[in-house]
């Protein structure tokens, strides 16, 4: 039987997705659209989208498909907030890779579940990774659907990227409470360890800008390490491997649960490294757009801070 055709629309004058749907679609019902949109068999360009409540401008195109061609990515620890023809971004939880570990591991990372993914809607399509985040570390990372794209993203990654925002839980008080902390990492990839200085010693220069947003101490710990936790916004200038959580820990105050560089659970009212990628912008490497992602900050941080 032939596939019934896709259904192409073009918009002539800014509207809302819901409204631009139900006055196309012959009179569809709204709980349909948002069936629709849900199954996310609906297109704006070439990107896929859920949000009944886009804004379209004039000259966008609209693409619902015909069937469930795509397939719906559902794990408890990966969301898809962004999908197009050359990228997906996906918001992670704490306690899952980016990639394996190993070759040939069998562990599940988001690698693993975004390429079983891609190959629901097409057995040759592939999933490459653009960066990374550690595995306690939640929030926002980027793949792209070729190699070609990869390799492009990963050479101008610096010249792509206008904002990349993390959110930590860290013991104690900064000081100053707004600054840039600059220094030269080194890695031990004999235990995996990074190792700081002040001055060039031949590592890589590393710099984070930081901003204390609240300061709270927590009743509910009676552990003398933390008696006050700052929340913390940090805006990378470079990319390091744990970065953060050394910058952090060279000023004094560790990232919360942090077992490498801190005091781990026994500085932690919760169970997870406390670290979490809020905020991903970058110049779209096809459209040549900014597109920026937001992913909210954990609840399980802010109430740490009573």
């Amino acid at each position: 039987m032939k596939r019934k055709a896709d259904t192409v629309l073009k918009v002539s004058e800014p509207a809302q997705l819901m409204d631009f749907l139900i006055a196309k679609m012959g009179g569809m019902a709204r709980s349909s659209v948002k069936q629709l949109l849900g199954q996310r068999r609906v297109k704006v360009g070439n990107a896929i989208q859920t949000r009944h409540d886009f804004a379209l401008k004039a000259g966008d195109i609209v693409t619902v498909s015909s069937g469930r061609g795509n397939s719906q990515l559902t794990h408890p620890k990966l969301k898809i907030v962004y999908e197009d023809d050359d990228l997906i971004v996906v918001n992670k939880q704490p306690g899952l890779l980016t990639v394996a570990a190993t070759p040939g591991s069998s562990e599940t990372t988001v690698m693993s579940i975004l390429r079983a993914y891609v190959k629901r809607q097409n057995a040759r399509a592939g999933v490459y990774v653009v960066h990374r985040l550690d595995r306690e570390t939640s929030g926002l990372l980027v793949f792209a659907r070729s190699e070609e794209l990869q390799h492009y993203m990963r050479q101008y990654w610096r010249e792509l990227v206008t904002d990349r925002t993390y959110i930590a839980l860290a013991e104690g008080v900064l000081e100053p409470r707004e600054g840039k902390i600059t220094t030269w990492l080194t890695e031990d990839k004999r235990n995996a360890v990074v190792y700081s200085s002040p001055v060039d010693d031949g590592g890589d220069i590393a710099i984070t800008n930081y901003k204390t947003l609240r300061v709270a101490s927590n009743p509910l710990t009676t552990n003398p390490l933390t008696p006050q936790y700052s929340l913390v916004e940090l805006h990378l200038e470079t990319g390091r491997t744990n970065q953060i959580r050394v910058h952090l820990a060279s000023k004094g105050c560790p990232v919360v649960g942090d077992r490498k560089y801190g005091h781990g659970n026994e500085s932690s009212p919760i169970d997870r490294l406390c670290l979490h990628a809020k905020v991903l912008e970058f110049i779209h490497p096809v459209t040549e757009k900014k597109v920026r992602f937001e992913s909210p900050v954990p609840k399980e941080f802010n109430r740490v801070l009573v």
